[in-house]
Protein backbone atom coordinates (compact mmCIF):
# COMPACT_ATOMS: atom_id res chain seq x y z
CA UNK A 1 0.00 0.00 0.00
CA UNK A 2 1.15 3.53 -0.74
CA UNK A 3 0.42 6.46 1.53
CA UNK A 4 0.85 10.06 0.42
CA UNK A 5 2.22 12.39 3.06
CA UNK A 6 2.31 16.17 3.03
CA UNK A 7 5.96 17.14 2.35
CA UNK A 8 5.69 20.09 4.75
CA UNK A 9 3.89 18.61 7.77
CA UNK A 10 4.41 14.88 7.30
CA UNK A 11 0.66 14.30 7.75
CA UNK A 12 -0.91 11.44 5.81
CA UNK A 13 -3.39 12.97 3.37
CA UNK A 14 -4.19 10.19 0.89
CA UNK A 15 -3.45 6.59 -0.07
CA UNK A 16 -3.54 4.50 -3.21
CA UNK A 17 -6.88 3.10 -1.98
CA UNK A 18 -8.34 6.30 -3.42
CA UNK A 19 -7.56 6.52 -7.15
CA UNK A 20 -6.76 9.96 -8.52
CA UNK A 21 -6.93 11.72 -11.86
CA UNK A 22 -4.28 14.28 -12.78
CA UNK A 23 -5.63 17.65 -13.88
CA UNK A 24 -3.93 20.92 -14.85
CA UNK A 25 -0.92 19.15 -16.36
CA UNK A 26 -0.45 17.01 -13.28
CA UNK A 27 -0.26 19.90 -10.81
CA UNK A 28 -3.51 18.85 -9.12
CA UNK A 29 -4.81 15.40 -8.24
CA UNK A 30 -8.57 14.99 -8.24
CA UNK A 31 -9.95 12.28 -5.94
CA UNK A 32 -13.56 11.19 -5.48
CA UNK A 33 -14.66 10.85 -1.87
CA UNK A 34 -17.75 9.05 -0.62
CA UNK A 35 -20.19 9.49 2.22
CA UNK A 36 -20.10 6.32 4.34
CA UNK A 37 -21.75 5.18 7.56
CA UNK A 38 -19.32 4.70 10.41
CA UNK A 39 -20.20 3.21 13.76
CA UNK A 40 -21.23 0.06 15.58
CA UNK A 41 -22.26 -2.85 13.40
CA UNK A 42 -25.79 -4.19 13.40
CA UNK A 43 -24.92 -7.85 13.91
CA UNK A 44 -28.51 -9.04 13.45
CA UNK A 45 -28.72 -7.65 9.93
CA UNK A 46 -25.27 -9.04 9.06
CA UNK A 47 -26.28 -12.56 9.96
CA UNK A 48 -29.81 -12.24 8.61
CA UNK A 49 -31.60 -12.33 11.96
CA UNK A 50 -34.88 -10.51 12.43
CA UNK A 51 -35.38 -9.84 16.17
CA UNK A 52 -39.02 -8.75 15.82
CA UNK A 53 -39.91 -11.98 13.99
CA UNK A 54 -38.07 -14.04 16.59
CA UNK A 55 -39.84 -12.54 19.58
CA UNK A 56 -37.12 -9.99 20.36
CA UNK A 57 -37.26 -6.24 20.22
CA UNK A 58 -36.46 -4.43 17.00
CA UNK A 59 -34.36 -1.50 18.10
CA UNK A 60 -34.21 0.22 14.70
CA UNK A 61 -31.31 2.43 13.69
CA UNK A 62 -28.01 2.30 15.56
CA UNK A 63 -27.42 5.44 17.65
CA UNK A 64 -23.65 5.00 17.31
CA UNK A 65 -23.63 5.21 13.52
CA UNK A 66 -22.66 8.47 11.81
CA UNK A 67 -22.29 9.55 8.20
CA UNK A 68 -18.74 10.67 7.39
CA UNK A 69 -16.74 11.37 4.26
CA UNK A 70 -14.29 8.49 3.82
CA UNK A 71 -11.21 10.59 3.00
CA UNK A 72 -11.81 13.08 5.81
CA UNK A 73 -12.36 10.29 8.33
CA UNK A 74 -9.55 7.99 7.18
CA UNK A 75 -6.86 10.67 7.23
CA UNK A 76 -8.32 12.69 10.12
CA UNK A 77 -8.45 15.84 8.00
CA UNK A 78 -9.32 18.99 9.91
CA UNK A 79 -11.75 21.45 8.36
CA UNK A 80 -10.57 25.06 8.23
CA UNK A 81 -12.48 28.32 7.84
CA UNK A 82 -13.22 29.38 4.28
CA UNK A 83 -10.93 31.81 2.49
CA UNK A 84 -12.06 34.95 0.75
CA UNK A 85 -10.14 35.86 -2.42
CA UNK A 86 -7.65 38.13 -0.62
CA UNK A 87 -6.98 35.56 2.12
CA UNK A 88 -6.58 32.76 -0.40
CA UNK A 89 -4.10 34.75 -2.50
CA UNK A 90 -2.04 35.53 0.62
CA UNK A 91 -2.08 31.84 1.60
CA UNK A 92 -1.25 30.51 -1.87
CA UNK A 93 1.68 32.91 -2.42
CA UNK A 94 3.20 31.94 0.92
CA UNK A 95 2.46 28.24 0.36
CA UNK A 96 3.99 28.16 -3.13
CA UNK A 97 7.17 29.79 -1.73
CA UNK A 98 7.37 26.88 0.70
CA UNK A 99 6.41 24.19 -1.83
CA UNK A 100 8.49 25.19 -4.87
CA UNK A 101 11.89 24.27 -3.35
CA UNK A 102 10.45 20.84 -2.47
CA UNK A 103 9.55 20.13 -6.11
CA UNK A 104 12.26 18.04 -7.86
CA UNK A 105 14.68 20.30 -9.70
CA UNK A 106 13.95 18.75 -13.09
CA UNK A 107 10.24 19.53 -12.67
CA UNK A 108 10.46 23.06 -11.21
CA UNK A 109 10.27 24.99 -14.51
CA UNK A 110 7.18 23.04 -15.62
CA UNK A 111 5.63 23.32 -12.17
CA UNK A 112 6.08 27.11 -12.05
CA UNK A 113 4.43 27.45 -15.46
CA UNK A 114 1.54 25.03 -14.82
CA UNK A 115 0.75 26.09 -11.25
CA UNK A 116 -0.57 29.44 -12.50
CA UNK A 117 -3.42 27.73 -14.36
CA UNK A 118 -4.11 25.52 -11.36
CA UNK A 119 -4.36 28.54 -9.05
CA UNK A 120 -6.75 30.27 -11.49
CA UNK A 121 -8.88 27.11 -11.49
CA UNK A 122 -8.92 27.03 -7.67
CA UNK A 123 -9.83 30.72 -7.56
CA UNK A 124 -12.77 30.12 -9.90
CA UNK A 125 -14.20 27.56 -7.44
CA UNK A 126 -13.21 29.32 -4.22
CA UNK A 127 -16.76 29.90 -3.00
CA UNK A 128 -17.61 26.19 -3.53
CA UNK A 129 -14.73 24.79 -1.47
CA UNK A 130 -14.40 23.31 1.96
CA UNK A 131 -10.80 23.56 3.15
CA UNK A 132 -8.98 20.84 5.07
CA UNK A 133 -5.50 20.35 6.49
CA UNK A 134 -3.80 17.31 7.96
CA UNK A 135 -4.18 16.10 11.50
CA UNK A 136 -1.27 18.15 12.91
CA UNK A 137 -2.77 21.41 11.59
CA UNK A 138 0.79 22.66 11.08
CA UNK A 139 1.21 26.17 9.71
CA UNK A 140 2.21 26.32 6.03
CA UNK A 141 1.06 22.75 5.41
CA UNK A 142 -0.94 21.68 2.37
CA UNK A 143 -4.57 22.54 2.06
CA UNK A 144 -6.90 19.91 0.64
CA UNK A 145 -9.84 21.42 -1.26
CA UNK A 146 -13.22 19.67 -1.37
CA UNK A 147 -16.30 20.56 -3.39
CA UNK A 148 -19.35 18.98 -4.93
CA UNK A 149 -19.39 18.70 -8.70
CA UNK A 150 -22.68 19.60 -10.30
CA UNK A 151 -25.20 16.81 -9.80
CA UNK A 152 -22.96 14.80 -7.44
CA UNK A 153 -23.81 13.86 -3.87
CA UNK A 154 -20.26 12.85 -2.92
CA UNK A 155 -17.41 15.35 -2.61
CA UNK A 156 -14.39 15.67 -4.90
CA UNK A 157 -11.02 16.42 -3.29
CA UNK A 158 -8.17 18.35 -4.87
CA UNK A 159 -4.51 18.00 -3.84
CA UNK A 160 -1.36 19.69 -5.07
CA UNK A 161 0.44 16.63 -6.45
CA UNK A 162 3.91 18.06 -5.85
CA UNK A 163 3.07 18.57 -2.17
CA UNK A 164 2.73 14.82 -1.64
CA UNK A 165 5.49 12.34 -0.82
CA UNK A 166 4.86 8.68 -1.62
CA UNK A 167 5.59 6.29 1.27
CA UNK A 168 5.34 2.49 1.05
CA UNK A 169 3.63 0.80 3.99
Amino acid sequence: MLVYQDKVSGDELLSDSFPYVEIHNGVIWEVEGKWVVKGALDVDSLIGANPSAEGGEDEGADDQAAKVVDIVDTFRLQEQPAYDKKGFMAYIKKYLKTLTPLVPEERQATFKKDVEGAVKFLLSKLSDFQFFVGESMKDDSSTVFAYYKEGKTDPTFLYFADALKEVKC
